[in-house]
């Protein structure tokens, strides 16, 4: 006798269609993904195809919208490795219905509808909400460096770049006379493939220049503003002030503004690793870590995000939940956003502000050290001083303590644990985009453990149900058993959940 094994026949073709339905369980998370997407108002993308049937074949936008937010969910946004799942991986083949698209059109797609993927985290913030997921009772505000798609190196000053642009203009003019020498009056054969792509880097360097003179002029007249108002206080007070007097515009030489020439729009960066080439991301999330609101800066600094990020929070918080339960409640931020014209906005904004003064560590030192303030609060003290005194209050070291386990857990998941560390776009508003459609993959991801969660809940709810009603008809018929016999005389003992015959 043989061995009984099932048999190995990799050439055996289906005697039926497969059903995408049988490839994946029906509690797989792409099933979720594209129910999701199914409930979104997707006109933004149909807005940019033909209605009237004509021209080329494209991809079904809700299917393109669904391919990427499922490949952000799992870290993957190179369009070469999605066009390579695509033809490797049952999910991404129920998402594409058995088409591979190439990493062309996936490139493509996400280029042409730059703005409309950036408003699907408010789609995706919508469905949060109506699973009340979104809790505004405390909110926290934060930031984080991220790397750009371009290196340090790139950087140049505007000399170099003038430098740089006439030696591509002497190396085109001696190919040209060369060229000229060979061909004369015909054609010849095709440019080589260094100047065929002059053009785009003479445009890039050109724009390098224009935003190097914007950024001096910018600081020549922030420059002179400040010897106006010094000018100006120290006439009104017939005295001179202390400390050293800003320089003229101009009269700093040792660093000139560089721009970097991979991707102009990016800047340079202090992070925790040293300087990069990036961008500032901002987001704005609740307690239960459902990022509201999220944005991307070129600004190093944190102190002139407050206010934007405030109001962009609201204007989400209002597009997807009732006007009753919208206002937020407590709103927490490290020292990085403290300063005077923001603790004059936090007086009348709204929500209950908790702004550090100091560094956190600092912050949790003073927290564990100094005792509770008691009083009342003096007249004559300032707005840093009332601040400070209002996060050592029990209250509000309860509130800012907060903050560790909401905001900072979110930058950890998306940069370390979901491998979003750099942008894979160039520009501003394409790294907007990314960073929005990643962060409503990530909102998604917690409504989708939201979802098992309930339905754990529910499914436990619905056993101890079945126990309840099966106990309660046991012990009915026990009761009637019993009365049955209460005239004849006990033949057996009664328990409280099982019968003893004697």
């Amino acid at each position: 006798m043989g061995y009984n094994f099932f048999p190995v026949d990799r050439e055996q073709a289906f005697l039926f269609p497969p059903s995408l339905k049988d490839w994946v369980p029906e509690n797989d998370p792409v099933w979720f993904v594209i129910d999701s997407v199914a409930g979104m108002d997707l006109t933004a993308f149909y807005t940019k195809y033909r209605a009237d049937g004509t021209g080329a074949t494209a991809y079904d936008p809700s299917m393109m919208v669904t391919l990427l937010i499922y490949a952000y969910c799992h870290g993957e946004r190179s369009s070469r490795k999605i066009e390579w799942l695509c033809g490797r991986d049952v999910a991404f083949r129920v998402i594409t219905a058995n088409r591979i698209p190439d990493h062309t059109s996936i490139c493509r797609f996400r280029s042409n509808h730059e703005e409309a993927l950036g408003g699907l985290f408010v789609d995706v913030l919508r469905l949060c909400a109506k699973a009340k997921l979104v809790r505004l009772g405390l909110v926290a505000l934060d930031g984080t460096k991220m790397k750009a798609d371009a290196a340090l190196d790139a950087n140049r000053t505007e000399e170099s770049i003038v430098a740089e642009v006439r030696t591509m203009f002497r190396e085109a003019d001696t190919v040209d006379e060369e060229e000229d020498r060979l061909y004369g009056d015909r054609r010849g054969d095709e440019l080589p493939e260094d100047l065929r792509t002059r053009k785009g880097r003479l445009e890039r360097l050109a724009q390098c220049r224009v935003q190097l003179a914007k950024e001096k002029a910018e600081a020549a007249a922030k420059q002179q503003a400040k010897l106006d108002k010094r000018a100006e206080e120290e006439k009104e007070t017939g005295k001179k002030k202390r400390g050293r007097k800003p320089k003229p515009p101009g009269a700093k030489k040792d660093d000139p503004p560089k721009a970097n020439v991979t991707d102009p729009e990016s800047r340079i960066m202090k992070a925790r690793s040293g300087y990069i080439q990036g961008y500032n991301g901002q987001i704005v999330v609740t307690e239960d870590q459902i990022v509201i609101a999220a944005e991307v800066t070129q600004e190093a600094n944190d102190v002139r995000q407050l206010e934007p990020m405030v109001e962009l929070a609201r204007q989400n918080v209002r597009a997807v939940m009732k006007d009753g339960a919208c206002e937020i409640g407590a709103f927490l931020t490290d020292a990085g956003y403290w300063s005077d014209a923001n603790a004059a906005y936090a007086k009348d904004a709204g929500p209950d502000f908790h702004i550090a003064t100091t560094k956190d560590w600092k912050q949790r030192k003073a927290a564990r050290d100094a005792p509770p303030p008691r009083g009342r609060i003096p007249k004559d003290i300032s707005a840093r001083d009332r601040m400070e005194r209002k996060l050592l209050t029990k209250a509000g070291r309860a509130k800012y303590r907060a903050r560790g386990r909401t905001v900072e857990p979110v930058f950890g998941q998306v940069k370390s644990a979901g491998g979003f560390d750099r942008f894979s776009r160039r520009g501003l508003e394409a790294c907007r985009s990314e960073w929005r459609l990643n962060l409503a993959a990530f909102n998604l991801q917690k409504l989708w453990r939201h979802e098992l969660k309930e339905a754990a809940k529910c499914g436990q709810a619905a056993v101890s149900r079945a126990k309840k009603d099966l106990l309660r008809g046991f012990r009915t018929i026990r009761e009637r058993i019993s009365n049955a016999f209460s005239t004849t005389g006990p033949h057996f003992t009664l328990h409280p959940n099982r019968f003893v015959f004697p």
